[in-house]
């Protein structure tokens, strides 16, 4: 059987209430959906949580999915709107003002030094994230994630030769991005 005719297969379970299904579909799809949230947020720890905030509404709404080959798009969708629902949450939380008592606290506490990595691998993100959409998921799921070939066309629903085409101009127009950034760096 086809992989995407599996899926649907697992998609048509779980909406009638198969555990085990959804489960399956979350190990098939959570590569994916960590890399697009992790290119939106930049941040580690934010897009892990905002996988399972993903996963948690997927699991509550499958069953009104009512086209089991759109499920990556359907997923991908509530992954957006929850990196939406993130981000009105943390304005809010900043327009709030702090309570007394961590007012005093937060003016003792030093700045935490900046780490060569995680500003490397920031770079890297909005490098990648001021690439066309067509390109970004393929070059963070390879190139970022670790994935291999076979796993990204499985996630993306690509041919091996789509995929190929896609990393090797996503490559170049890095690449021209890069040579861009550090020219107008040096001036």
């Amino acid at each position: 059987m086809e992989a995407p005719a599996v899926e649907e297969g697992l998609v048509r379970r779980a909406r009638s209430g198969d555990r085990e299904a959804f489960e399956e579909l979350v190990r098939r799809s959570a590569r994916l959906v960590y890399a697009k949230l992790y290119l939106e947020t930049g941040d580690a720890h934010q897009a892990e949580d905002l996988v399972q905030e993903t996963y948690l509404r997927a699991f509550k709404s499958i069953g009104r999915l009512t086209n089991p080959a759109g499920f990556r798009a359907w997923l991908l969708a509530i992954a957006q709107s929850a990196v939406i629902d993130a981000y009105r949450h943390g304005a809010r939380q900043r327009r709030a003002a702090p309570p007394r008592e961590a007012q005093g606290v937060l003016a003792t506490v030093a700045a935490p030094e900046p780490d060569g990595q995680a500003e490397a691998r920031e770079k890297a993100r909005a490098a990648i994230q001021s690439l066309p959409e067509e390109y970004r998921l393929p070059l963070m799921l390879r190139y970022v994630d670790g994935a291999d070939y076979d796993t990204i066309t499985l996630q993306l629903g690509l041919s091996s030769g789509s995929l190929r085409g896609l990393l090797y101009r996503g490559l170049q127009l890095l690449r021209q991005s890069v040579k861009t950034e550090i020219e107008n760096e040096s001036r």
